[in-house]
């Protein structure tokens, strides 16, 4: 037998929808568990009064970053050198304030200071921040090899605004070479959001980390995965799905793996095509050497040198049509 509403439980609002009510004591029971849930496992609940990097804040940093090193292509300017001026340190002073900040919780957040203290992580987020402005020019020059080795390596692209705007592994490499930098000036945790802030857009994983030379071009990108200790010459290009990975650590050795090369090495003009896998640390991928798509690697291989799969024999089989 159907029940009506009312035996259903539905009560009726003031516009005359019916809506279920609150349940109130499942509500409670839950709240009840996840109190002892994080009393327990401590470490999966910040608990702490102190305020952490803010995920949105990263975001905004990036961006105003890419404007100090894209200006007109992610943003409007004007054309004449007073108002780029303009644009420019008004970009580069919000970047600063907000790098400093998110610099400063990361650094009291993960505890490199003696007892966290507030004042000197503020200095520590400043200077770091003012480097970080000043290597702007660096990174842009670095930039602008990746720009032009999309479009000297892909027909299909048409100029360098198009790689600009529109490449998703332009994007992935700009954000990883903002995030290598402030990883390598010791910064906890904010490169790491802001690389997989990009994986979350492109597909592309990038490690902080990792090592990456000039002029390196990712084409489509979807799948790539560069880890942590891997080193890239330069005018390296690889394809969508290749990943440059670690063996397999058993739990017992992964700290005693944690601060050692697992991942590999590739020399420089290497092309590595689509779904490659090479892994380990001692793996290294010779100068000029050309990786064939869909291949594994797990040990060294000499300048010079094509790796392909043998041709697969393929079986055609009729689909019955008159």
């Amino acid at each position: 037998m159907i029940m009506g509403n009312t035996a259903l439980g539905f009560e009726s609002s003031n516009d005359g929808v019916k809506t279920m009510p609150l349940p109130t004591e499942d509500i409670a029971s839950a709240i009840e568990r996840l109190m002892v849930s994080c009393k327990e496992e401590p470490f999966f609940d910040h608990g702490d009064p102190r305020p952490i990097p803010s995920q949105e804040s990263i975001v905004e940093a990036i961006q105003q970053a890419k404007h100090l090193i894209f200006p007109g292509h992610v943003a409007q300017t004007g054309s004449d050198p007073a108002s780029l001026e303009h644009f420019l340190r008004h970009e580069a002073k919000g970047l600063f304030e907000n790098l400093s900040e998110q610099i400063a919780l990361a650094i009291r957040h993960g505890g490199l200071t003696p007892n966290r203290d507030i004042l000197r992580c503020s200095q520590l987020g400043y200077e770091i921040a003012r480097r970080f402005i000043g290597a702007l020019p660096e990174l842009r020059a670095v930039l602008v090899t990746d720009v032009r080795a999309a479009l000297e390596g892909d027909p299909a692209a048409k100029s360098y605004d198009e790689v600009i705007f529109s490449y998703p592994g332009l994007l992935a490499i700009t954000v990883y070479r903002m995030a290598h930098k402030l990883h390598g000036m010791d910064v906890p945790l904010l490169p790491r959001m802001m690389t997989e802030y990009a994986h979350s857009l492109t597909g592309i994983d990038i490690h902080p980390g990792a090592r990456i030379g000039q002029s390196f071009f990712i084409d489509h990108g979807t799948g790539v995965v560069v880890g942590e200790t891997t080193e890239i010459g330069e005018r390296v290009r690889i394809y969508q799905g290749v990943t440059l990975g670690a063996l397999s650590i058993p739990r017992d050795d992964v700290e005693r793996f944690r601060d050692k090369k697992r991942h590999p090495t590739i020399e420089d003009d290497v092309i590595i095509y689509a779904n490659a896998t090479i892994l380990g640390g001692e793996a290294v991928i010779g100068a000029r050497s050309i990786i064939g798509g869909n291949v594994w690697i797990t040990e060294s291989v000499p300048p010079d040198t094509k790796v392909l799969l043998k041709k697969p024999e393929l079986v055609y089989i009729g689909n019955g049509a008159g």
